[in-house]
């Protein structure tokens, strides 16, 4: 971390917004609101006052996102110095922007990427977009601790061979429950054929600033990664990066598929938390993901103590569990014979909001904006949740469902499981459809995505063949209380598949 604190303490965007904030002026441009003057009184007494005298647009001295060559390509210039890239783009629509704007820079009508299975829904609104053909490998999955990991080199090797003609790669890193996958050989791999590596690194902009993180996905070899700069730094929700380094990456070809993607009047409130937050952590970024982690572990420490409960730590064992994030607080419950969403729900009832429940499991984020208080509550609040626990309790069913439908839809090697749907996602999108009883839809293309929670991963994806084991999975999951997403219809009762003309 080679920073040159002069420049990096600048925040130029942040800057030029003050400028007008303390300008007298008249003000005949959008918003309406005309820096709060016009805003709802009942958000002001929210919000305050000031922030809106900071809601401004494309004003002089204030850049354009979409072709910056003053305060806001200067921020973004620092950026790129701070967090390891040749050239970062701001992003005002989220990681979600980024990620299909990736895909729409590196795939056209009908080429082929490779990605996992579990790969987050926006990378499919871009396969949508963009045309292209997913070729999808499983992630590692780890039943006994109902974790799922990264995809391994070795299914990488797999897809690449048997689809030599692939125009990139993407990849996870790190997962929702932090756990990284071995990058740098991915990479390495990626890169023999000549085509980019894409990463969906969300959850991973803090991994730049403490040398016990895990290394960043740019220091493995990414050619392009979306970090989601509000999920675990000081930006506001929805303010994100792209970072770029290399030349596999058709630059000029991504700034105007993010023009696609992003709005042409982004707030300048996200892109000044981005401009701060990059400021923040360049300067003071090793101090406080120090505290950070410190915090982290202190957490592991004590919630080890208490009957029943584990924490996740790194699996190195697996190619699928490279390395881990400490900064994610994963709980596996199991042992108390309850369900991660119930204890989740427990939480909330004692004053502790989680960030994601599972099966087996309940995770924490534990990031620079906690204190010690925080630590306290959580684990004060396991300690109550685990005295009214029966430690004779039966093991949850759900282990068992689950690791047949992986024998029989996903294989239990990562590295022989390459799957290449029937049609499209963007042809199954703008097909024609028509719902069907589940047990008809049998052997119909799917036009829905189907993921049931738990545990989070894809059955259906839209363009896949329909098989026997994935409807009797989903039974399975809504008989025993599971929550299905992305489809009509919840219950599951029907599902929309692609009509074929006869």
């Amino acid at each position: 971390m080679q920073f040159t604190p002069k420049s990096q303490a600048k925040t130029p965007l942040l800057d030029a917004i003050r400028q007008y904030v303390d300008l007298p002026h008249a003000a005949f441009y959008t918003p309406g609101h005309k820096q709060g003057k016009g805003i709802s009184p009942s958000l002001s007494e929210l919000l305050g006052a000031a922030v809106f005298r900071a809601d401004l647009s494309e004003l002089p001295g204030l850049d354009n996102l979409h072709a910056p060559s003053g305060a806001i390509q200067e921020a973004q210039d620092l950026a790129a110095e701070a967090f390891g890239a040749e050239a970062t783009w701001f992003l005002a629509n989220g990681s979600t922007s980024g990620i299909m704007a990736a895909i729409l820079a590196t795939c056209g009508t009908g080429d082929k990427i490779i990605l996992p299975r579990n790969i987050h829904q926006c990378a499919i609104a871009g396969l949508i977009l963009s045309g292209a053909t997913p070729i999808f490998i499983s992630p590692e999955y780890d039943p006994a601790l109902d974790i799922t990991g990264s995809i391994v080199p070795a299914a990488v090797a797999a897809a690449l061979e048997k689809h030599p003609d692939a125009k990139a790669v993407m990849m996870v890193y790190p997962t929702y429950n932090g756990v990284c996958g071995d990058i740098g050989a991915i990479a390495r791999l990626v890169h023999q054929h000549g085509i980019p590596l894409l990463v969906d690194e969300a959850h991973g902009a803090h991994f730049q600033f403490h040398p016990n993180l895990p290394p960043t996905a740019l220091s493995g070899g990414a050619d392009l990664t979306v970090q989601s700069t509000h999920k675990v730094l000081g930006a506001l929700t929805q303010a994100a990066m792209l970072h770029v380094q290399g030349g596999r990456i058709d630059r000029e070809r991504l700034s105007k598929t993010l023009r696609l993607v992003q709005s042409s009047s982004p707030s300048y409130l996200l892109l000044a938390s981005l401009d701060a937050a990059r400021q923040q952590m360049a300067l003071f970024g090793e101090k406080l993901m120090g505290k950070t982690l410190a915090l982290a572990d202190a957490a592991r420490s004590r919630i080890a103590q208490i009957p029943g409960l584990s924490v996740l730590e790194n699996l190195k064992s697996s190619p699928g569990f490279t390395n881990l994030d400490r900064t994610r607080l994963t709980v596996n419950v199991s042992a108390w014979g309850i369900s991660g969403f119930e204890v989740d729900e427990q939480l909330a009832a004692l004053g502790v909001l989680a960030e994601l429940p599972s099966l087996q499991n309940i995770t924490s984020i534990v990031s620079l904006g906690n204190i010690p208080k925080d630590i306290d509550q959580l684990v004060t609040s396991l300690t109550i949740i685990s005295q009214g626990q029966d430690p004779q309790a039966k093991p949850n069913p759900w282990q068992d469902i689950f690791q047949q439908w992986q024998a029989e839809i996903l294989n239990v090697h990562p590295s022989s499981f390459v799957l290449q749907p029937a049609i499209s996602p963007r042809e199954a999108f703008f097909a024609p459809t028509i719902a069907l009883p589940l047990e008809k839809a049998i052997d119909c293309i799917s036009a829905e995505l189907v993921c049931p929670y738990p545990p989070g991963i894809p059955v259906l994806m839209p363009g896949e063949e329909i098989a026997p084991a994935a409807v009797d999975y989903l039974r399975q999951i809504v008989t025993l209380g599971g929550s299905i997403t992305g489809c009509s219809d919840p219950s599951i009762q029907t599902l929309k598949v692609v009509q074929i003309n006869q």
